[in-house]
C-alpha cells in the first residue's frame, strides 16, 4: 500500500469560483473531478470544457471520475486533455481492458470504478491493466452521503487481490469519507481517499486535508 493520499472532490466546492477553490486545497495530493451525465447517475455536473479549464489552472494532478454512460466513447477524450488519471465505471464500459489500454495510449493513468453492489471478482484478471481501482462507498450521484460500511469487506478483498498482482495499483474510496470513517477504510486497505464535504465544509480545507491524512495513518 502507498502512503495515504487525499484527493478532495470539487463536487462540494463553489462551482462559480473553481480556481480559488483549488487554492484552498493546496495541501492535497490531487483534485477529484466528478463528471456526471444525468443518465448513469441522477445528477449533471460538468464536462470536457470545464475539465480542460481546471487542468489549465490546477497545480495538483487531476483525477477525473467519469460517472457517465458510454465510457468507451468518451473516456479517451478526457485522457487526451492531459489529466493525470481517468476513472471509468465498470458498469458503463463494454470493453474495459481495451479502454484501459486506450487511456494509457492517450497518456493518462487508467482507473476503474465500481458501484457499491458491483462485485470485484469478475474483474480480478484485469487488475494488472489498471493503475487504480475506485470502490464507491456510497451510491454515486450526490455529495454528502453516508459511508456504507458494507463495502469494507470488498475493500479488503480488493486489496488482497492487488497485493497478489505484485503491482503498485492504488485503491481509492469515494463517498462519505470523513474524520469518522477514513481509518476504517484505510485499515481495510484503501490508500487514496476522496473527501468532498468533509474538506470543503471545514473552516480551513487545507488543514482538514492534513488531519484526514494523519487519521488514515492511525494518528489522532
Amino acid at each position: 500500500m502507498g502512503h495515504p493520499r487525499i484527493n478532495p472532490s470539487i463536487l462540494s466546492a463553489d462551482f462559480a469560483n473553481l480556481a480559488s477553490e483549488l487554492e484552498r486545497i493546496h495541501t492535497a495530493d490531487g483534485v477529484h473531478v466528478d463528471v456526471m451525465d444525468n443518465h448513469f447517475v441522477p445528477n449533471l455536473t460538468l464536462g470536457l470544457p470545464v475539465v480542460q479549464a481546471l487542468h489549465s489552472v490546477a497545480k495538483l494532478p487531476i483525477d477525473v471520475h467519469l460517472m457517465i454512460e458510454n465510457a468507451d466513447r468518451w473516456a479517451p477524450e478526457y485522457a487526451q486533455l492531459g489529466v493525470d488519471s481517468v476513472t471509468f465505471h465498470a458498469e458503463a464500459s463494454a470493453a474495459p481492458i481495451r479502454l484501459a489500454r486506450e487511456l494509457h495510449a492517450a497518456g493518462s493513468k487508467a482507473s476503474m470504478a465500481l458501484r457499491p453492489a458491483t462485485p470485484i471478482e469478475p474483474y480480478l484478471d484485469m487488475l494488472g491493466e489498471l493503475d487504480m481501482v475506485l470502490l464507491m462507498t456510497v451510491e454515486p450521484g450526490f455529495g454528502g452521503q453516508k459511508f456504507l460500511d458494507l463495502v469494507l469487506p470488498k475493500i479488503k478483498r480488493t486489496r488482497a487481490a492487488i497485493e497478489g498482482t505484485g503491482k503498485p495499483i492504488a485503491l481509492q474510496v469515494d463517498g462519505g469519507i470523513s474524520r469518522d470513517t477514513i481509518l476504517r477504510a484505510a485499515e481495510a486497505g484503501a490508500d487514496v481517499f476522496v473527501a468532498g464535504s468533509a474538506v470543503y465544509s471545514a473552516p480551513e480545507p487545507s488543514a482538514e486535508i492534513d488531519v484526514l491524512r494523519n487519521l488514515a495513518l492511525g494518528g489522532h
